[in-house]
């Protein structure tokens, strides 16, 4: 019986050792998007918080519509002409109950790997780090847009449904409609990039869901048109962003303030979370 002997590998150089193909960013992309679409509560969230932004919106137009006969002719006369339909589109507490929900999701996606601990597998798999933050931006913008398309689409649609059964509903080419669905719907990954960049920075869900609720309805309460510096400082925040872009008139204010500059603000917003966000994990332990 003869023994088989076992080929002897070519010798390497330590310093030549060939090493694993660095990740590329859409294996990062792919990866972050199983993680997000595997844990159910993601999904909990987003369906709940979708329930309540169409119920909010629904329940206004429901209410308008069953009082209607309560209204006076001048009152029924003006509900066009003073853009009330598209008011009823999208409501300023949905508005704050969106804001608040897609800042506690887009910071639970850095967080609850933060506290779960599998945030130090991923960076070790991972070493670039700025990288995987990245491919976290792009999974969380993505979503959180699809999110916010549905919600303010089905909350446009149902609202004018309702209020079309008093003959006052208006369709989506009406002026200024576009602009409410899309400002409503921009919405929702500009306060989902703001949650993320603050857990990262704070790493802890508690903390940063306080911050987030600071930061997008806190601040806009406390900043007033009152003063110029306070105006200035409102005006730099998505809220009052939001505000000025479902507004249906061109009401005169102390401190007056463009659609263009509403936009602006969005996009700066969006732009600094996700750099925020990509930096924040450069030259810190995990």
């Amino acid at each position: 019986m003869t023994a088989t002997r076992t080929p002897l590998l070519p010798y390497v150089p330590v310093g030549e050792r060939p090493t694993d193909p660095r990740a590329r960013f859409l294996d990062l992309v792919a990866a972050e998007w199983v993680k997000l679409r595997s844990l159910r509560s993601t999904w909990v969230a987003y369906g709940t918080t979708a329930l309540a932004v169409i119920a909010f919106n629904a329940g206004t137009a429901h209410d308008t519509y069953n009082h209607w006969r309560e209204r006076t002719a001048d009152e029924r006369a003006g509900f066009l002409a003073d853009g009330i339909p598209l008011q009823e589109a999208f409501t300023s507490n949905a508005a704050m109950v969106m804001m608040l929900a897609l800042g506690a999701i887009g910071a639970l996606t850095i967080t609850g790997e933060y506290s779960t601990g599998t945030i130090r597998t991923t960076f070790a798999a991972v070493p670039a780090r700025g990288s995987v933050m990245a491919a976290k931006a792009v999974v969380v913008t993505a979503v959180a847009t699809a999110f916010g398309a549905l919600v303010a689409g089905a909350s446009f649609a149902w609202t004018q449904a309702i209020l079309d059964g008093r003959g006052v509903g208006v369709p989506i080419g009406h002026p200024g409609a576009w602009r409410v669905v899309l400002a409503s719907a921009f919405l929702a990954p500009v306060c989902a990039l703001a949650g993320l960049a603050l857990g990262t920075v704070i790493r802890h869900t508690a903390a940063t869901t306080t911050a987030s609720v600071v930061v997008l309805l806190v601040l806009p309460m406390v900043l007033t048109d009152g003063r110029h510096w306070s105006a200035v400082a409102g005006h730099a925040l998505p809220y009052q962003a939001w505000l000025r872009l479902v507004a249906v008139d061109d009401a005169p204010t102390t401190y007056p303030w463009t659609t263009g500059g509403a936009w602006t603000v969005y996009a700066v917003w969006a732009l600094v979370s996700a750099a925020v966000a990509v930096t924040g994990v450069r030259r810190r332990d995990q």
